[in-house]
């Protein structure tokens, strides 16, 4: 097939919500005629990710074993890895580069680059511990962080709160745009089962999954949990009556979420929350902790509670549960809102930064040596 718009190349990794994003992002390019090398980086791609990844027409994958940078905050592998990803940007020529990391910006790349911010370490220490970072170890990311978005041509943000606090956090020399994460959306209300469903890794002391273990057995409805697993899990299911599902295909989640009455996000951080976004256009109510990034997304869409209360977490999920009134009204809302949030408008957003780009003169490149690089 021709190729109709720009190459892209574009890395992922397939840890957690950004390999959703990716993985659409890159279908939604390719069937516009773009072709893209999606890249992986950080621990592999699971079986069925790997699989529905290379089904993708237009796409090609390719698996590298690069670290994330922050599970390499000292930056002891950026050298390897920008060489790695420069070597694949020359051997197949991308009009853009789109990073879904930011110190890999700083590589001496042949094309203008895009990086979109998902997280970042400074500002999930500060949203769940209340402090900077002060290990010495994080002290080069920190910089790394910086210095990637300086160099950036363009970045982006899924929600407005996330770019202010990227902006207030990093002062990069250009002001971030946000583009709103999107999915392929399906709303069809099918038949709901009186469960309560949570998804998250139960290593992240952002997700807060644990506060759900402190209301699970004073509730009317069982309280479900997708994602990895940790140390001590099959304890806390046991003392808290949650039911752990463990790591679910994405598949799987989509049909759980089908059958689930009510979504919960105890969430003590989130820059978006495509599992959130997942499960309204499922058809769930939303039970959401109230932190700015989820009130500017889903407001008059959801209940609100605090997630360091436990007694307005139940509160809320009580009041959910026993209103079958209020839940159909929730169930509603979460479905119409989702309409903002569709794949094909994400896509265009991206295709139309792009275009922008590619009419610019090639990007000018100054001295600038990431934290941990030095000999």
């Amino acid at each position: 097939m021709k190729e109709l718009g720009p190459r892209i190349l574009l890395t992922t990794d397939a840890v957690g919500g950004v390999w959703v994003f990716a993985t659409t992002l890159a279908a939604g390019l390719a069937a516009r005629g773009s072709r893209v090398i999606l890249v992986v980086q950080g621990p592999a791609p699971r079986a069925e990710q790997f699989v529905s990844a290379r089904a993708m027409p237009g796409v090609e994958t390719v698996v590298t074993d690069f670290a994330l940078e922050w599970m390499d905050p000292e930056g002891k592998d950026f050298a390897r890895a920008a060489a790695g990803l420069t070597a694949l940007a020359r051997r197949y020529r991308p009009d853009i580069i789109h990073l879904n990391s930011y110190r890999e910006a700083a590589a001496d790349w042949p094309a203008p680059v895009v990086v979109t911010a998902h997280s970042c370490v400074r500002s999930w220490w500060r949203a769940c511990r209340g402090e900077e970072p002060a290990e010495p170890r994080w002290a080069p990311y920190l910089v790394n962080v910086e210095t990637g978005l300086a160099m950036a041509d363009c970045w982006t943000a899924p929600t407005q709160w996330f770019r202010d606090e990227i902006q207030a956090l990093y002062a990069p020399p250009s002001p971030g745009r946000v583009v709103r994460n999107g999915i392929d959306i399906d709303l069809q209300l099918a038949p709901k089962d009186a469960f309560i469903l949570a998804a998250g890794r139960l290593w992240d002391e952002a997700k807060n999954i644990g506060a759900l273990a402190t209301v699970a057995a004073g509730l009317p409805w069982p309280v479900l949990v997708a994602g990895p697993e940790c140390l001590g899990t099959n304890e806390i299911a046991a003392a808290s009556s949650l039911k752990m599902l463990g790591t679910l295909a994405r598949p799987d989640l989509l049909a759980l979420m089908r059958r689930a009455g009510v979504f919960v996000v105890p969430a003590l951080y989130e820059p978006f929350g495509l599992a959130a976004l997942e499960a309204a256009a499922a058809g769930c109510a939303l039970v959401l902790a109230d932190i700015p990034s989820l009130r500017e997304l889903w407001m008059g869409a959801a209940v609100f509670f605090d997630p360091r209360d436990p007694t307005d977490l139940a509160r809320a999920l009580n009041s959910v549960c026993d209103d079958p009134a209020l839940r159909r009204r929730l169930q509603r809302a979460a479905m119409h809102r989702t309409r903002r949030y569709r794949a094909a408008a994400m896509v265009e957003r991206f295709a139309e930064l792009y275009r922008t780009l590619l009419t610019r003169q090639t990007r000018i490149r100054w001295p600038l040596l990431l934290a941990g690089t030095r000999s």
